[in-house]
């Protein structure tokens, strides 16, 4: 049996679930009571230059003895974990590290991780990196307090079982060094699934940091091209999260809040940190990405990343973020500038961003005001209402094109033959199409693949 075949299979098994709530609930309809309310949730958040040197202090004053520290081989040797591991020395505390991390992780790398970390034994983890980093400290955090578990347990459904966690996990403290994932302030760990070459994730309040401490020296070296397609994922989370279905149409209510979702749909609280996330990137975005030594714009990046992840992370992304796994999981021979040579490879931000004019010309009509609103904040003119399912598109392409991304699906490799694919490794995405503001079933998600073929 075909891998996409396979994926369609388990759809039709689970067509009467909604895996974005990570339980098995049904799909809203007239019949059941529609949710009715809604909850805050992110990490705390410590902001300003310097401030990773306090994480020793940090983790001695929650009690902890041994720390699993977690990163990559290239942020293992520069100043961001350095620094990090000699504020833990500073306090006399024990530690390990794991910097075996894989940029845009896999099941299997994750394991490595969960491994590592049920062997060390620690009493409390620090990730330092970009969202690869963070969503792998999360899982290790996870499974460390699950022994017994089975991988798939908590891995959301229909590749999973999506179980609830339902024990307390250890402190865990995020050091974001990219400006883009917001993972620092989430419930969220996403992993390439690799027996279906299929994204997915774990989706849980629970996971999320205990603190996420933003210090913008450590995203000072930043690569251009990181630069672009990590700012375009702040982009993307923000105006997903700003567009996304109404949280009061999603449905049905849970029975207990416990089981209430993180990604709820869109919603009053989320829209302040999505709305202001995006002034900051229309002011700050491009300036970061073609001077990198405009600290103030990467430093004002930066906090957009954790603005739009407060957002996004109660609110929950849509069709960018749903339709960018196939994107990345299907990729031939696909290399990026910035990143690790020896590996094909569609950067996260750039397989979300390559659909994002397609998208919210489909999404337009859905909410109308809200993507004008939109329009008018990243070009920086007014917009009519009526106009906005093309003004946003036009908008969104001038920043692909002006940040050099490239020329649309066809420009990674792909070709109108491999639509079926790419929709097959979509449809599973329910953590996220649940929250679509227009039917996100195989036609329409057929027809912004097509549609982004080409963008310029």
């Amino acid at each position: 049996m075909s891998k996409a075949k396979h994926l369609l299979r388990l759809i039709r098994r689970t067509n009467d679930c909604c895996p974005m709530h990570s339980q098995n609930y049904g799909l809203s309809n007239s019949h059941v009571r529609k949710e009715y309310a809604l909850e805050m949730a992110c990490s705390s958040i410590r902001y300003g230059p310097g401030v990773t040197e306090e994480v020793g202090m940090d983790f001695e004053n929650m009690g902890a003895k041994k720390i699993a520290v977690i990163t990559d081989k290239n942020l293992a040797v520069l100043p961001p974990v350095i620094k990090a591991v000699q504020a833990i020395e500073k306090c006399g505390l024990e530690y390990e590290v794991f910097d075996n991390v894989r940029v845009e992780p896999t099941d299997s790398s994750f394991i490595e991780c969960i491994e590592f970390a049920r062997k060390a034994n620690p009493d409390a983890f620090l990730a330092v990196g970009g969202g690869s980093v963070m969503d792998t400290a999360k899982a290790a955090n996870l499974y460390n307090a699950y022994p017994e578990a089975d991988f798939l347990d908590f891995v959301n459904a229909p590749v999973g079982r999506g179980l609830p966690v339902t024990r307390t996990l250890s402190p865990l403290i995020a050091i974001p060094t990219t400006a883009g994932t917001g993972s620092e302030t989430t419930g969220v760990s996403v992993f390439d699934y690799e027996p279906l070459k299929a994204k997915t994730g774990i989706a849980n309040r629970a996971i999320r940091p205990t603190l996420g401490i933003v210090d913008p020296e450590n995203i000072l070296t930043m690569p251009e091209r990181v630069t672009a397609y990590s700012g375009f994922d702040v982009l993307c989370h923000a105006i997903e999260s700003y567009t996304a279905l109404p949280y009061t149409e999603r449905g049905p209510a849970p029975e207990n809040p416990k089981l209430r979702p993180a990604y709820q749909g869109s919603n009053p609280l989320s829209d302040v940190w999505s709305r202001h996330a995006c002034y900051i990137t229309a002011k700050y975005f491009k300036r970061a990405v073609k001077d990198p030594e405009d600290y103030e714009a990467r430093q004002n990046m930066h906090l957009a990343s954790a603005m739009a992840g407060v957002g996004f992370g109660n609110a929950g992304v849509h069709l960018c973020h749903g339709l960018s796994y196939s994107v990345s999981g299907l990729n031939r021979e696909y290399r990026a500038e910035n990143y690790p040579k020896e590996k094909k490879l569609i950067p996260h931000g750039l397989s979300v961003c390559i659909t994002a004019p397609a998208v919210f010309a489909a999404t337009a009509d859905s909410s109308l005001d809200r993507h004008a609103e939109i329009a008018e904040i990243l070009g920086g003119k007014p917009v009519r209402k009526e106009d906005a399912g093309k003004a946003l598109p036009e908008v969104l392409r001038e920043y692909l094109h002006d940040l050099d991304v490239p020329d649309g699906l066809g420009a990674l490799g792909y070709s109108d033959e491999d639509i079926p694919n790419l929709v097959a490794g979509a449809l599973p995405q329910k953590r996220v199409l649940c929250i679509s503001p227009i039917d996100a079933t195989a036609e329409p998600i057929a027809e912004i693949y097509s549609n982004s073929m080409k963008n310029y």
